[in-house]
């Protein structure tokens, strides 16, 4: 070791003997719950035969190190069994009323959770300590966890996970009645706070939904395309509540119980009790989470009188909440947090020698954590932002002074207050929606920009990087418009369901929008579009039109075509209010509409014919034309395709995302040379063999977007 490394040592703060042994600890623990989550508590047996050994011979670190990845396979595998005999549980199906606790909150925006307890109505009802059920809610209902409700609806055995929790089924509620609190003082103060976050900051403006995401971590109330741009952005870790989050709270908190914390142990205790109501305001996040037990470790260490350091309370917290619940080691949040801590641990001491000492820490902080989530955000995300430490300078003093004077108004309750937060707030939005149009990088980018930043450090290869690196960017700008000019068709990857984009002229027409407002977001903006002139719905089904939610927030868009015997329900209801409040014209749309013009396209609607018993065969169903023709069916199924006029386009975009319904004898006789399957991963069987077949045999070209991606062609 050289003289300057004890320095660097220091500069950096890597952990000393006691944080090296918690850390080593803790990633023994995570890599035996990842063997157990996939290989079952089998796998345990090795690194406990290796305990015993290493006991044996007196090699007491590894037979330790050996102890705990076996205690995590076995904490991993009990999590994995959980979750599975979850989601196998019988469900009843049909008409169904339930009691029970409320284990995760609900709006008709998202799907709460329900544990039952008791199933029927009083006085037949029977005790029924059934698997955990999603519950779909109508306008008006809502779910708060720790409530004991009875809802009353239809029970589906539909299992699958709500927001990373294994639930076997789903309740579509038509009738809510809440019976009362039932999770004691906890849930009670816990969900007070909540109460209070939404009572004194309840305008419902894009600010003040952040603002309550900086408080409680609660995003409900945000657009998709403000999550979306606070990922983009980098800034997404600003509303997982953390540390800086603990602190504040634990700071209010013993100033309100200063008369009953008198002595350390009772300090201790009062502490420990706020952090447990912070956790359940703040509903149990993977952040949350780990950032309480931290800080539960370091009260504990010093009611005790020892020192606990950031190491060793990281690597303590995450070993023993591995242990307590093996599956946080697949929770996207809960990697997120651990790496993104100990990235600015890392990198904490690196600016206290530079001046001013502020920028710096602001600066290096967040370069380090943004360096140490790259394989996280690569693994689940596929790129990261390239500029996130930019944003996250700009940003992070909004964001402090916002969240000290929320909590100030919560407090209070005084307008001005809630005025100054929400407004620093907005600043934060604007930043984080500029931020998201900045260059975003994958795998292989994320190689070059490292190798990039290695030959920088050499004073003669620095040109040649800048250089480089104006060109890259010059071509990020210039590509979308270069490509803008010609006259194509693309048929978007937006999972399970359908978005076809067509381009001429400049001009473009979206038809569909799939299911996640943030996977279309991601495909426009790979393709430059932010203006829409044409965005028809074929119909209202989620996997067409959920996708849609928001989109004229984020794009402009001139006219809407949606069928003319649609009744507005589920999301064509938020696009039509929202189309009407900003001035955008909405066509219905059938048979007998005129086309339109779109560049060299003429876009005809062929159907629907008339009013159907299904909204599927109720879709717009477009023949799209310029030098070769197209159609594009939505999800018509047989009774609507043998009322279309017969056509044979050079390209088909085969309906409802080749699902059996189609009738095959139309299929062969329609197919022309080019078939795309619009599909993602499902529980339908789509596409059906026995319409590839058809297609096949037709002679049609195939091609499917959950091979191919995104599927172009010119038109």
């Amino acid at each position: 070791m050289t003289a300057a490394s004890p320095g660097l040592v220091a500069a950096l703060r890597v952990p000393g003997p006691a944080g090296r042994w918690a850390v080593a600890a803790a990633a023994a623990v995570w890599i035996g719950a990842l063997a157990g989550i996939h290989a079952g508590a089998a796998v345990a047996l090795v690194p406990g035969a290796a305990a015993l050994v290493g006991w044996a011979s007196r090699r007491s670190a590894a037979a330790g190190l050996a102890a705990l990845v076996c205690a995590g396979a076995l904490s991993g595998s009990a999590a994995a069994a959980r979750a599975d005999a979850t989601m196998t549980a019988p469900v009843p199906e049909g008409p169904i009323i339930v009691t029970g606790l409320v284990a995760e909150d609900g709006s008709d925006q998202r799907p709460g959770v329900i544990r039952p307890e008791a199933l029927g109505a009083d006085p037949e009802s029977v005790a029924w300590s059934g698997p955990a059920l999603a519950v779909d809610l109508e306008p008006g209902m809502a779910l708060v966890a720790g409530d004991r409700v009875r809802i009353e609806g239809i029970g589906r055995a539909r299992p699958g996970t709500v927001r990373g929790d294994p639930v076997a089924g789903r309740i579509r509620a038509t009738g809510l009645e809440r019976i009362g609190p039932g999770r004691g003082p906890l849930f009670a103060v816990g969900n007070a706070i909540r109460r209070r976050v939404a009572t004194v900051i309840s305008s419902g403006s894009p600010a003040d939904a952040l603002l309550t995401g900086f408080l409680i971590g609660d995003t409900a109330d945000l657009a998709p395309s403000d999550i979306d741009a606070l990922r983009r952005s980098g800034l997404t870790h600003y509303v997982a509540v953390s540390g800086s989050n603990v602190a504040l709270f634990l700071a209010g908190w013993w100033l309100i119980t200063a008369p009953l914390g008198r002595g350390s142990r009772r300090r201790f205790a009062l502490g420990l009790i706020g952090l447990a109501v912070f956790v359940v305001a703040t509903r149990w996040e993977a952040s949350v989470i780990r950032a309480a037990t931290m800080a539960g470790l370091a009260l504990g260490g010093a009611a005790a009188g020892l020192v606990i350091d950031g190491w060793m309370a990281l690597g303590g917290a995450v070993a023993l909440l591995l242990l307590t619940s093996g599956g946080l080691a697949l929770d996207v949040g809960f990697q997120l947090s651990v790496a993104a801590t100990a990235g600015i641990m890392v990198g904490a001491g690196v600016a206290r020698e530079r001046t001013p000492r502020w920028a710096w820490t602001a600066l290096i902080a967040a370069v380090a954590a943004q360096i140490s989530v790259v394989p996280v955000l690569l693994l689940h995300f596929g790129t990261i932002p390239l500029l996130a430490p930019v944003a996250n300078l700009m940003a992070a003093p909004l964001v402090s002074l916002s969240t000290i004077t929320g909590a100030f108004a919560v407090l209070t309750g005084w307008p001005p207050l809630v005025i100054v937060a929400s407004s620093l707030a907005g600043l934060v939005l604007g930043i984080a929606r500029l931020a998201s149009e900045w260059p975003q990088l994958g795998p292989g980018a994320v190689l070059i920009v490292a190798v990039a930043g290695s030959a920088a450090i050499k004073r003669r290869w620095r040109p040649v990087v800048a250089v480089a690196f104006a060109g890259w960017l010059a071509s990020i700008i210039l590509w979308p418009l270069i490509g803008a000019g010609g006259t194509s068709v693309t048929v978007l990857d937006v999972g399970q369901g359908d978005a076809v984009l067509l381009r001429s002229e400049g001009r473009v027409a979206l038809v569909d929008g799939g299911s996640d407002p943030i996977v279309l977001s991601d495909r426009l903006r790979d393709h430059g579009v932010d203006r829409i002139d044409l965005l028809v719905v074929t119909h209202g089904d989620t996997d067409h039109a959920g996708g849609l939610a928001g989109i004229l927030a984020t794009n402009g868009v001139g006219r809407i075509w949606i069928p003319s015997h649609a009744e507005l329900s589920g999301p064509l209801v938020g696009l039509v209010d929202a189309a009407i409040a900003a001035g955008v014209t909405v066509d219905r749309i059938d048979v007998r509409s005129p086309p339109y013009r779109l560049g060299a396209i003429r876009i005809q609607p062929l159907g629907p014919q008339r009013r159907y018993a299904g909204d599927n065969d109720g879709s717009i169903v477009l023949w799209v034309e310029a030098g070769r023709s197209m159609m594009l069916a939505g999800d018509a199924e047989a009774v609507a395709q043998r009322e279309l006029p017969q056509r044979s386009p050079d390209i088909l975009l085969v309906p409802h995302h080749g699902s059996a319904t189609t009738d095959a004898t139309w299929l062969a006789e329609t197919v022309g040379a080019t078939a795309v399957i619009s599909v993602g991963p499902n529980r339908f069987g789509h596409p059906a063999p026995e319409i590839r077949l058809i297609l096949e045999q037709a002679g049609a070209r195939v091609f499917v977007t959950a091979e191919h991606g995104d599927v172009s062609l010119d038109l």
